[in-house]
């Protein structure tokens, strides 16, 4: 409810972003847990999915990459959605489509099947990191924005460190109640979407003006720094339609470094099991339990690093840094034995989400308002691309050569050309300073 005139109390800036911080991350992060986990979860399943249901390594990765399909379709009329109804509303929504459509994946039943949920899950997740992204706008002023967007990231830390062991222990269900061991794990995995869906609606406030855990002056002041922020920058850049922003050379060099970070990203959360899975006589939780330990560095990554981007220079050179360590991580994985293998994923795995956070605040830098939600969603559309991308190469190379680690010269290679890009990115405002 809005704030009485009366409550004038004002906190110094930096207490009252412990609050919010307090406040919304521990919601958001539980949100993108459950999301993250649904989303990856067949990572483990994937040699249980090819002895039961005959699906070859091409057809899962086409499988793990029509989610993204779907989703990148989604996503634009999505966040317009969230916009325009809020995002405690779309959220909860997401989620609980989400939770169903995820849990019906375990009554796939052969490589159509399997495309068609896939799809489903796609459509049913749309939105939910956009709106997130650009719902941390609406609460953190520029300086913030990289740190917010890191600690939000440590959903897909926890996931990944998560997910593979408990989904080892539930591939160990094989047998009860006539059922195969992933479809308890999809069961038992997607209901708690539906679940969480409801303290997110009792818990998330959609603006400042809106949260109970500040006064009627902190949240008029903190709207108008933000507004202030936002129309500066927006100004400054000069895009402030949907039809700018798909000329806007910034937004498209966000985009393009986004698609190989990606391609990333979602190559080693889909086949990493199977790559560990070569290292040497595993069971399903000792192959969980490795595949963790990337995500481990992932989450230090997105603690650790986006604090340090307050401005547009810190930024650029963070970002630079931390896309050639994906290159030099990758490389690693590819051509070395299981520890220094190992060692590389961890490093490309620390630099994904160290980067992400941070490219994230240049387009925010340049947009407000509609265009804002809007131009984050467009990046996050072209960009998630890469997410069938990877696991296709990946799949359609380990058929063709017999070798698991033959399409991670496919990764280095485009993430090669992310990192030359990423020297040219400016916050908004910047171009004109320099």
């Amino acid at each position: 409810m809005p704030k009485s005139a009366a409550e004038s109390v004002m906190r110094s800036p930096s207490e009252l972003n412990r609050v919010i911080f307090r406040k919304l991350l521990p919601l958001l992060i539980g949100a993108y847990i459950i999301s993250f986990l649904d989303r990856t979860n067949i990572g483990i399943a994937k040699e249980h999915l090819q002895v039961d249901l005959g699906i070859s390594a091409t057809a899962y990765g086409i499988g793990a990459g029509l989610f993204f399909v779907t989703y990148a379709l989604a996503e634009i009329p999505s966040n317009l959605i969230l916009h325009r109804v809020g995002a405690r509303f779309w959220i909860t929504r997401i989620m609980i489509t989400w939770g169903l459509v995820s849990a019906g994946m375990a009554f796939v039943q052969d490589e159509w099947s399997f495309y068609i949920m896939r799809m489903l899950l796609g459509v049913a997740e749309a939105g939910l990191f956009p709106g997130v992204m650009y719902f941390l706008t609406q609460w953190f002023t520029r300086a913030d924005r990289a740190k917010a967007n890191g600690l939000f990231l440590l959903g897909v830390s926890a996931a990944s460190i998560l997910g593979p062991p408990l989904g080892g222990l539930l591939l160990g269900l094989g047998g009860v109640g006539g059922m195969h061991g992933w479809q308890w794990m999809f069961l038992i995995e997607g209901l708690p979407a539906c679940l969480f869906a409801f303290v997110v609606w009792k818990k998330l406030p959609d603006r400042p003006d809106q949260a109970k855990f500040l006064t009627a002056a902190e949240a008029e002041d903190l709207q108008r720094r933000i507004a202030a922020e936002d129309e500066a920058g927006a100004e400054a850049s000069g895009t402030h339609s949907m039809r700018q922003v798909w000329r806007d050379k910034q937004i498209l060099l966000v985009v393009a470094i986004y698609l190989s970070q990606q391609i990333a990203v979602y190559a080693l959360s889909y086949f990493l099991p199977s790559i560990i899975g070569t290292y040497g006589e595993l069971s399903s939780l000792q192959i969980g339990l490795l595949t963790s330990i990337p995500w481990i560095f992932a989450g230090l990554g997105a603690f650790l690093v986006p604090r340090f981007a307050t401005n547009s220079s810190s930024s650029r050179r963070l970002v630079n840094i931390t896309m050639g360590g994906i290159c030099v991580g990758f490389a690693l994985g590819a051509v070395s034995g299981p520890v220094v293998g190992l060692i590389g994923f961890c490093l490309g795995a620390f630099s994904f989400f160290a980067m992400q956070p941070i490219l994230y605040t240049f387009p925010a830098s340049r947009l407000s308002g509609a265009t804002l939600a809007g131009g984050i969603a467009f990046v996050n559309t072209v960009g998630l691309f890469g997410g069938f991308l990877g696991p296709y190469v990946m799949g359609a190379m380990e058929d063709f050569t017999g070798s698991k680690l033959s399409g991670l010269w496919f990764v280095v290679g485009v993430c090669a050309i992310g990192t030359a890009l990423s020297f040219f990115l400016k916050y908004g405002g910047a171009e004109k300073r320099s």
